[in-house]
């Protein structure tokens, strides 16, 4: 998962072309669709009052709405949002690190 946001998310990220481009946003979206409900059953078994539990769910939110929303009409617009998919990508990953498998 995480290799795959790399590949939009460095800063001497080459930009994908329209064809990897979808590839990329769909394989997102999937990475996204399998995270959530990983991520959200283990956050739910924490305590309501804990703070990772909190951050968590915020972030399941958050991924939630991006999974709503269309890529633009043009390239630039669609390299944005595949963008955005992967910082909810990397930020599910970092979540199901510190409230995942790792610490039961």
């Amino acid at each position: 998962m995480r290799a795959t946001t790399r590949r939009l998310l460095l800063a001497d990220a080459e930009p994908p072309s329209p064809q990897d481009l979808e590839t990329l946003t769909l394989r997102l979206r999937g990475y996204m669709m399998l995270a959530i409900p990983v991520v959200e059953t283990a956050a739910l078994s924490w305590p309501k009052d804990d703070i990772p539990r909190a951050c968590a769910l915020a972030c399941i939110g958050e991924a939630r709405m991006r999974l709503r929303l269309e890529p633009g009409g043009n390239l630039p617009a669609g390299i944005r949002h595949a963008q955005r998919l992967a910082r909810s990508v990397n930020a599910l990953c970092d979540h199901y690190q510190t409230v995942g498998c790792e610490h039961r």
